[in-house]
């Protein structure tokens, strides 16, 4: 009797933990992905709260990007480093922190941002945004680096971006790697309004021609489209999903579209994450995952709590994720309780 009374009050203190948002701190774009049996999400510190982020040092070439106020938002100079999350149930998160610095990327000086991570021959490799470039003659765009752990330190593996120029008018941000059933590795990205998918190399460090000969496909799927691409794969159909709206402002969404291929021809659907007044606005920036083995999938994105102005002012939030009978995706519902404990077996 005592051994199950204190298994169902251990039962009771896991639920109890369950809510939104998840960990303490301003984050946005997080990217969750399962390695092995834990969960991990990697997501752009947004801002400062009570706990101010220790300083980063800088080379002489990173202060002088650094220096461009002409270039440079100001709170993006904070973002120089990325956290990492993990946890086996979807509940307790450990933070890990810095698992990336620009002290491991000379050539990223802020504003690094919407880290994707995956596992690969035995290695780790994060792709993330740098430096929020403008145009071609400056250095920045979609970097990799690389680890033998999922909590790193990772650090760049090619000391260069590995798209560094603005290709079918994509901003070089937002970068997320997805892999197919055959084991080719695409990469969707692209801000101001337009989205790319490219072809990665066997060692996931370059970018390859497709067959027709072209590198860059623009996929960009409606012209609300604004950043934040991601895809997945079930029972065939690839859904490609991406944010709209004014990312500082309330009415920053969700929306999908389906596809018999990672290059569509994708066209909009509906909307799947939005503001509610009751919970929180500027919902998006999300990503999605699957428990093997099943039909369970649960997103991660973030939020803007009521009541904050701040743009940068976000937090990070799951839901579940519920696919109707002919593919299509439920409207998810925000909570603040969260979700409930799921361990991968």
């Amino acid at each position: 009797m005592k051994r199950a009374l204190l298994a169902a009050a251990a039962a009771v203190a896991l639920h109890a933990q369950a809510a939104n948002p998840i960990v303490k701190g301003w984050y946005a774009d997080p990217e969750i992905r399962l390695f092995g049996d834990t969960y991990w999400i990697y997501p752009t510190y947004s801002a400062d709260d009570e706990q101010p982020a220790r300083p980063t040092a800088f080379t002489p070439d990173q202060q002088r990007m650094r220096a461009r106020s002409d270039l440079v938002w100001a709170p993006f100079l904070k973002q120089t480093f990325l956290d990492a999350f993990s946890s086996r149930d979807l509940v307790h998160w450990t933070r890990h922190e810095r698992v990336l610095d620009v002290a491991h990327v000379a050539w990223a000086a802020y504003a690094v941002w919407a880290p994707s991570a995956i596992a690969h021959d035995g290695k780790y490799y994060l792709f993330f945004g740098a430096n929020d470039i403008k145009s071609n003659d400056q250095l920045g765009g979609i970097g990799v680096a690389a680890s033998d752990r999922p909590d790193g330190p990772f650090k760049d593996a090619l000391g260069k971006p590995l798209i560094g120029q603005i290709h079918n008018g994509a901003q070089p941000i937002d970068q997320m790697v997805f892999k197919d059933d055959d084991g080719q590795a695409y990469m969707v990205y692209g801000g101001w309004k337009h989205a790319n998918v490219v072809k990665l190399a066997p060692d996931l460090l370059g970018v390859v021609p497709f067959p027709d000969g072209t590198t860059y496909k623009d996929i960009t799927p409606d012209p609300d489209y604004v950043e934040g691409p991601f895809m997945a794969k079930r029972r065939g159909v690839y859904y490609f999903m991406w944010s709209e709206g004014e990312w500082t402002g309330p009415d920053y969404r969700v929306a999908y579209a389906m596809g018999r291929s990672p290059f569509g021809p994708f066209k909009r659907i509906g909307t799947i994450l939005a503001q509610d007044g009751k919970i929180a606005r500027g919902a998006g920036h999300h990503s999605i995952v699957n428990v093997p083995g099943t039909d369970e999938w649960y997103i991660a994105y973030h939020r803007r709590p009521l009541g904050e102005t701040d743009g940068n002012h976000r937090e990070l939030a799951v839901e579940r994720l519920y696919f109707n009978d002919d593919g299509t995706i439920r409207p998810v519902v925000m909570t603040n309780e969260g979700v409930a404990p799921r361990l991968v077996r």
